[in-house]
């Protein structure tokens, strides 16, 4: 009680923090929605200051433009200007003026305006009589006038609370004078309306904007939980997982970078089916297989006793049976190794020198008419190391099932990209029924003399094992004469 009282907080404390987690976690829809959100608001909101900027840009070069313009017109009449009523230039600067202005038509915003200095007062104006769409036009600011006929710049910005003016003004001097300018000709222009229009237009790029963000939220919405439909399948496939159910797949659709994810968690799932039914075979086979050689161990040591011959004798078979044991463990670790990438190294050999090492060893396992009927004279891509325990295992299965002075033939052949290594014995064969569950692990054929097998039928399973390692296979047919022949075919491996 004690041990599952101290566990118990350690346990759920986790799974309170991860819940916790899981609450307080965007999910990747909200998260790609809000992210593309926030560059369509950017971007939006980049083109409309943008599309403003050029438009106040344009309302700056319209209205210098225009100064510039009727300035240089006054500049021209008044150089060469002549009185219509004398056809004479010019004397006086209040003519001047007057002439001028009733020349001249004025754009909507803009204020064309004569101004006569005069002793002690606002300067003395000539207008052309019209109303002007703005709060205050300056033929009615007084002040304003002063400020820009006192004013030694050529142009300038006036701001005011009722609205900012852009004005030139060219001084005229009276002919004769002294050179001190008595009046001047003022060009005022009224930006407001313009600038309003801009801002008419801006508040539109924002609304429309705004509408854009709207259908951007919901198509992003939708178009977001369809593309990430195929990773919560995903995500659902994986927290259904159980070591007991390892089964699921998932859908995969289409041929983007979601199916081929889709298709990559499908062979993660093949390959942890495989380990873990690697896994629960090893051990289902281990106790299996251990259970007897560990009974008899404990009941011969329970019944062992004093005399020396029978504690002799036990020793000796414990002995076996633990050597047993040790054998029955390698192979079983061997066969569960066969499901890792790293089990067959291949590398470049010689087949016919494998087939002849092949020879040399497997003929001190029994006395036998041992025979290398044939070698393949070539160069192939194999893990050595592997075929030639893949072979002497089929040698050794033929020693088993043959008598002292039968023939055992071993013989290797290349048939285009394929190898053949062979292994024929002259013992009595394998029945039909018997030739695929032979391969089984831990089973044997019914026609195979059991008394001469000592193994926990693990061997073939093991060849079966390296040649589906080498992506080849075993086969089994008769052999001419009587008996049975064992083919490990090999597919070369290609660079």
């Amino acid at each position: 009680m004690t041990t599952t009282t101290a566990r118990t907080p350690r346990t759920t404390a986790p799974t309170g923090t991860t819940a916790e987690r899981s609450r307080r976690r965007l999910s990747a829809r909200v998260r790609i929605l809000l992210w593309l959100l926030f560059v369509m608001a950017v971007a939006l909101a980049s083109v409309a200051a943008t599309t403003r900027s050029f438009l106040l840009r344009d309302v700056d070069h319209r209205s210098n433009g225009l100064l510039a313009q009727e300035t240089g017109e006054f500049a021209a009449f008044e150089e060469r200007g002549l009185d219509p009523e004398t056809g004479r230039p010019f004397t006086e600067p209040e003519r001047l003026l007057k002439v001028f202005l009733e020349r001249q038509y004025a754009d909507p915003d803009e204020e064309l305006i004569g101004l006569v200095a005069r002793p002690g007062g606002d300067p003395a104006q000539f207008i052309q009589p019209r109303d002007l769409p703005v709060a205050l036009p300056l033929h009615r600011d007084a002040d304003a006038r002063r400020r820009i006929f006192d004013s030694p710049d050529p142009s300038g910005v006036l701001h005011r609370p009722e609205g900012e003016i852009r004005w030139a003004k060219v001084p005229v001097a009276r002919q004769g004078g002294d050179g001190d300018p008595e009046a001047a000709f003022v060009v005022a222009f009224h930006p407001e309306r313009e600038v309003a229009r801009v801002d008419e237009v801006f508040r539109v790029l924002l609304a429309i904007s705004g509408v854009a963000l709207l259908l951007t939220t919901g198509i992003g919405w939708a178009v977001a939980g369809r593309i990430l439909q195929p990773v919560r399948l995903v995500r659902t496939a994986a927290a259904q997982l159980t070591e007991q159910d390892l089964t699921r797949r998932i859908p995969v659709r289409g041929h983007d970078d979601i199916a081929a994810l889709a298709e990559t968690f499908n062979a993660m799932l093949d390959r942890l089916e495989r380990a873990f039914a690697a896994q629960r075979q090893f051990v289902d086979d281990a106790g299996h297989e251990l259970r007897t050689p560990i009974t008899i161990v404990r009941g011969h040591l329970e019944l062992m006793g004093d005399d020396p011959a029978e504690r002799e004798e036990t020793v000796r078979l414990v002995t076996d049976e633990l050597d047993r044991m040790s054998r029955i463990v390698e192979d079983l670790l061997l066969l569960a190794k066969a499901e890792r990438p790293d089990f067959v190294r291949p590398e470049p050999v010689q087949l016919a020198e494998l087939t002849a090492d092949v020879f040399v060893k497997a003929r001190t396992l029994g006395d036998r008419d041992w025979r290398l009927t044939d070698t393949a004279d070539r160069e192939t891509e194999l893990d050595p190391q592997r075929i030639t325990q893949a072979m002497v295992q089929l040698a050794q299965n033929a020693v088993q099932h043959t008598t002292p002075g039968q023939t055992i033939r071993i013989r290797s052949r290349a048939d285009g990209s394929r190898v053949e290594l062979y292994v024929a014995d002259s013992g009595p064969g394998v029945r039909p029924q018997d030739r695929e569950l032979i391969f089984e692990r831990f089973r044997r054929g019914t026609s195979r003399r059991g008394a001469r097998g000592s193994g926990a039928g693990l061997g073939l399973s093991i060849v079966k094992a390296i040649a589906e390692g080498h992506g080849g296979q075993v086969r089994l047919h008769d052999t001419e004469g009587g008996g049975a022949t064992f083919v490990l075919t090999l597919e070369e491996a290609r660079g």
